[in-house]
């Protein structure tokens, strides 16, 4: 492997006949090095090296499949995907460590969130049923969540540890009965576990009526005024069985990836749908 110093650049972009799916790609002497897991990464550059740390490193997996199909269904879906492009939503890369992930951001910022979970990693270095019941609950409440967010997580653990909650049995359950298993778990609600389904076990299928943000980003690229759930549904089986990818664009519409795009709900909740 090259020393420090070595002349590196890192590139973001992928190079021809490399898949963009790809985790992180550098280019080093004229050679395209690809690193399909990165927990740590150490680019070098001229100027000397530095550490990323905490990295999934990888993203949630589609391709022209589910975009062709999607575009088939549905015009104004066309359009958004056409004007947006391809979307890299980093996604989980175990299943415990999913659980703990989400436990953590329930009712607090993304970058809070993302604080927290870096001091985990940095104390724990691996976030394992076994580390976290080491650590326990004043530790982890030590690293900024809540009390009662310690709480379920080491339940979570001892669940895991002791052969009551087998992640591997959820992974291949169907999405309905996965759902049902994490929902069962403390601090662990319906949408929580949707979230999981598609961002750890990416399952392609998942639309979450909860989620609040899809249903502004169907508001925004329909029209509409509300989305109920009989509404809801009919998307629902217009995208399936790609509900997943339809999800990562109206979670960007919703975000403000078409500035033009305008939410129709009333500001006072009232008015036709």
């Amino acid at each position: 492997p090259p020393r420090p110093g070595t002349d590196f650049a890192f590139e973001k972009t992928t190079p021809p006949g490399l898949s963009r799916r790809c985790f992180f790609i550098m280019h080093c002497g004229g050679a395209w090095l690809c690193f399909a897991k990165a927990r740590d990464i150490i680019i070098l550059r001229d100027s000397g090296c530095f550490r990323i740390g905490g990295v999934n490193g990888m993203y949630f997996e589609y391709g022209d499949k589910e975009l062709d199909f999607l575009r088939r269904k549905d015009k104004r879906l066309r359009e958004v995907i056409d004007r947006i492009g391809h979307i890299d939503r980093t996604a989980d890369t175990g299943l415990f460590s999913s659980v703990v992930h989400h436990i953590i951001g329930q009712q607090i910022s993304v970058k809070a969130q993302a604080t927290v979970w870096q001091r985990m990693q940095d104390t724990l270095d691996e976030i394992t049923a076994g580390t976290v019941l080491a650590a326990g609950v004043p530790k982890l409440q030590a690293l900024g969540m809540t009390f009662r967010k310690a709480e379920y997580i080491t339940d979570f653990a001892e669940k895991v540890y002791t052969g009551k909650f087998d992640p591997d049995a959820v992974a291949h359950m169907s999405d309905a009965d996965a759902i049902r298993e994490l929902s069962a778990l403390k601090g662990i609600g319906v949408w929580t576990a949707e979230m999981i389904l598609l961002f750890c076990l990416q399952r392609p299928d998942i639309f979450s009526y909860d989620d609040l943000a899809i249903r502004r980003g169907l508001r925004m690229v329909y029209h509409h005024r509300e989305i109920d759930r009989q509404r809801f549904e009919k998307y629902r089986r217009r995208f399936s069985p790609y509900c997943s990818v339809a999800s990562l664009y109206l979670w960007a519409v919703s975000g403000g990836a078409i500035p033009e795009m305008k939410d129709y709900k009333p500001k006072n909740g009232g008015g036709r749908k």
